[in-house]
C-alpha cells in the first residue's frame, strides 16, 4: 500500500461515530477547518447519503479529496460499524462520490492525530505531574462505544499514530462491588470488555446490574437520565453507577498507560467525561488509574487530560492524516 501523498486540494473531512456524523470543509492543507455541521447517522441510510446531505446543506461540491474518522476497526476494503449499521467498500465509495482520493482511518487515530495541535485551553489536567517528553502518549474515550489509540514517538521528533481496538480488551476490577457488577455483565454479554461498562450504554448496563445485585427492580433508565441524577446528587443508584463507570474508565485508561508506557500523559476524549466537569474530578477515576499494586508509583507522576473543546479534533486529524506520510490504514488511491 503506497503512502498518502500530500495534496493542495480541497478536502471534506467526516468524523462518524456510532450515533452522530460530523462533517467540515478545508479549502486545502493548513487551512482553517469550517462549514461544521453534525448529522445524526440514524436519518440517513448510508454514509454516502450523509456525505451528499452535507454537500447540499453547506452548498459545496464535491472535493477531489476526503478524509473520514470512522469509530470502527479499519483492516482492508470492507468497513462494517460496530455500533451502527453502516457498511460500505472503501473502494466502491471512493468511485460512488467520484473522489481522486479516499482516506479512512479509525476514529481514534484521527483523534491522536490531532493531540499534537491543542492548546492549553483545548483540555484540562487530573492528578499527576508534567508531561515526560519524548515518551509515548496514550489516548482512550468513551460515547457510543470506547476508543483507544495513542501516540509514540517515531524518534525524529514526530509521531506514529496507534490503529488498534484496546476498548474490545478484557475488564477487570478492584473491588469486590466492582467484580459483582462485572459478573452480572458477564452473564449478561459473555466476553466483558472494557466498552461493555465503559460507553453510553455501559452506564445503562452498570445501572441495570446494581438494580439487580440489590434486589431492586425497576425500569432501565438511560444514559442521560442517570448522569442527570447523579450529577444532581437525586439518586444513590444512579451516583453509584456514574462512579463504577468512572471507576472502569480508570481502570482501562490506567492499563493503557502502562501498556504502553505512557509518561506523556494519558489523554479522555469523547462526548461523556467533559459534560461531568468538576464531579469527574472527584470520581474514582483516578486512585483507580493509579491503583496498580508496585506500579502505582510509576503511574502517580503521569498527568491525564480531559479535552473539553467544542470543535471536534478528530476532523483535524482526519486532515493531518491526509498529509501525514504514514502508512495509515484504508487508504484507496
Amino acid at each position: 500500500m503506497s503512502a498518502p501523498v500530500p495534496s493542495t486540494a480541497a478536502r471534506l473531512l467526516a468524523d462518524v461515530g456510532g450515533t452522530n456524523a460530523r462533517f467540515a470543509w478545508q479549502a486545502g492543507p493548513g487551512a482553517p477547518i469550517d462549514a461544521l455541521l453534525t448529522l445524526p447517522c440514524a436519518e440517513h441510510g448510508s454514509l454516502a447519503e450523509a456525505v451528499h446531505r452535507y454537500l447540499r446543506q453547506t452548498g459545496h461540491t464535491m472535493p477531489p479529496d476526503c478524509a473520514i474518522a470512522i469509530a470502527n476497526p479499519v483492516v482492508g476494503d470492507r468497513v462494517a460499524m460496530t455500533n451502527h449499521h453502516w457498511t460500505f467498500s472503501v473502494r466502491e465509495m471512493k468511485a460512488q462520490l467520484g473522489l481522486q482520493r479516499l482516506l479512512v482511518v479509525n476514529d481514534f487515530t484521527a483523534l491522536a492525530l490531532a493531540l499534537p495541535r491543542l492548546g492549553a485551553a483545548d483540555r484540562w489536567q487530573l492528578g499527576g505531574d508534567a508531561p515526560e517528553p519524548g515518551t509515548a502518549i496514550g489516548l482512550i474515550g468513551p460515547g457510543t462505544g470506547l476508543g483507544m489509540s495513542g501516540l509514540l514517538p517515531d524518534g525524529r521528533g514526530g509521531w506514529l499514530p496507534i490503529q488498534g481496538e484496546g476498548g474490545h480488551g478484557t475488564l477487570g476490577a478492584t473491588t469486590a462491588r466492582e467484580a459483582a457488577v462485572l459478573d452480572v455483565l458477564r452473564d449478561w454479554h459473555g466476553h466483558v470488555s472494557a466498552e461493555r461498562a465503559v460507553c453510553g450504554q455501559g452506564l445503562v448496563d452498570i445501572h441495570s446490574a446494581l438494580q439487580q445485585l440489590d434486589d431492586a427492580p425497576g425500569a432501565q433508565l438511560p444514559a442521560a437520565a442517570i448522569t442527570e441524577a447523579a450529577l444532581a446528587g437525586r439518586d444513590a443508584r444512579c451516583t453509584e453507577a456514574l462512579q463504577l463507570f468512572c471507576a472502569f474508565l480508570g481502570i482501562a485508561a490506567g492499563n493503557l498507560a502502562l501498556t504502553l508506557g505512557a509518561r506523556g500523559g494519558v489523554w479522555i476524549g469523547g462526548g461523556i467525561v467533559p459534560r461531568l466537569g468538576c464531579w469527574f474530578a472527584g470520581s474514582p477515576f483516578r486512585a483507580r488509574f493509579e491503583a496498580k499494586g508496585r506500579f502505582a508509583a510509576y503511574l502517580q507522576p503521569v498527568p491525564v487530560y480531559v479535552i473539553d473543546t467544542p470543535r471536534s479534533p478528530a476532523l483535524l486529524g482526519a486532515a493531518e492524516a491526509l498529509d501525514a506520510a504514514l502508512p495509515l490504514a484504508g487508504l484507496a488511491d
